[in-house]
């Protein structure tokens, strides 16, 4: 399967995400937990930017 990259800000994410919340578990956990994982691989990147 070919992937696709995004940008979105944080509250698009966000958004994502909670339109994701009302669907069934079974239907959507994988695809949470990926965005879940490459959000925060990003976020640490750009905080140990910062410091």
């Amino acid at each position: 399967m070919k992937n696709i990259k995004l940008e979105l800000t944080i509250e698009e994410v966000n958004t994502v995400l909670e339109a994701l919340s009302t669907q069934p578990f079974i239907d959507v956990y994988k695809l949470i937990e990926k965005i879940h994982l490459q959000s925060k691989d990003v976020i640490d990147e750009k905080d140990k930017q910062i410091d």
